[in-house]
């Protein structure tokens, strides 16, 4: 694109956990790429999501919320968020609308003070506080690092999430496009039906059980006639979890196919006659060889 206001870059959305990366990355493309659960460690891999209007094209890069790691599956994590500060050309910091700025948010901010390219500050949820609140929480955060921007919003309710693409764009450089226009992810299908069916048991499931959990894609097959067989794995670490995942009679396992089932009809705007399993993987987290088994990128463990 022969364009010399064509403005193009890689933007990094980050936060602690639950703070709305995903809810927000899902708003600002206006699909559901990246999944969203109130349970910690939802997203598990770095998802680029493509937004492309007449100004310019700006790739967001996901990445899983830092925070302090656990087992080789959170070493991971961590790792792949942290790297990607180098890697591009805005950083986009969530937080949520307090004044209490805590040690994961302490944390993050140590990790910032050492960035070369500018931070924007989003200060999330604020269809959850006052506005009295909402300024207070700028005035408590601008104390600790020199923002480029501060931007109060709700990714939820969709208010003011314009200005974060229209702020984004002014600190984006001159470049050209890097996909085509129709483009909104680089994420494989298969996995992004993997994701789809992780959130459902994410949210149907006790606390305990879904960070153990992986989905494994075993067969994803267009049969025609506007029809995809698709056969997955739903991977816990112990049995006792296996008889929670499919419940009394079936019934949690039927429970979570039919809503991801949903989910995927609307995604591939297809019928879909999906099959779930169930297996038991002890301590998959802690195997590097099934990280990378269940979709997980070689080259970042």
């Amino acid at each position: 694109m022969e364009n010399q206001n064509y403005k193009s870059g890689f933007v990094t959305l980050i936060g602690r956990p639950n703070v709305g990366k995903s809810t927000l990355m899902n708003r600002l493309i206006g699909q559901k790429i990246a999944i969203t659960s109130k349970k910690p460690q939802t997203t598990r891999n770095r998802i680029q999501t493509v937004y492309t209007s007449e100004k310019g094209q700006i790739v967001f890069v996901d990445t899983p919320g830092i925070h302090k790691a656990k087992n080789k599956l959170g070493e991971y994590m961590v790792r792949v968020a942290e790297r990607t500060f180098d890697e591009v050309d805005v950083i986009l910091w969530l937080v949520e609308p307090t004044t209490f700025i805590g040690a994961g948010e302490q944390h993050i901010a140590r990790q910032l003070a050492g960035a070369r390219v500018p931070v924007i500050l989003v200060i999330n949820k604020t269809d959850a506080v006052k506005k009295e609140e909402i300024l207070k929480a700028i005035e408590a955060y601008r104390k600790l690092l020199d923002f480029a921007e501060i931007v109060p919003a709700s990714a939820l309710k969709g208010d003011n999430t314009d200005t974060i693409i229209d702020v984004i764009y002014q600190y984006l450089p001159y470049g050209p496009q890097f996909f085509d226009e129709d483009t909104i992810t680089d994420q494989p299908m298969r996995q992004i039906v993997a994701e789809l069916i992780r959130e459902k048991a994410l949210n149907s499931l006790d606390e305990e059980i879904p960070h153990g959990i992986a989905v494994s894609i075993e067969k994803m097959k267009d049969r025609g006639q506007n029809l995809v067989d698709i056969e997955a794995t739903i991977i816990c670490e112990r049995d006792s979890h296996k008889g929670i995942i499919i419940g009394k009679s079936g019934a949690m396992l039927k429970k979570i196919g039919s809503a991801a089932r949903y989910e995927i009809e609307k995604l591939l705007e297809k019928k879909v006659n999906l099959q779930l399993w169930v297996k038991v993987k002890k301590d998959w987290r802690d195997s590097d060889f099934l990280i990378k088994n269940f979709g997980y990128d070689k080259k970042e463990i």
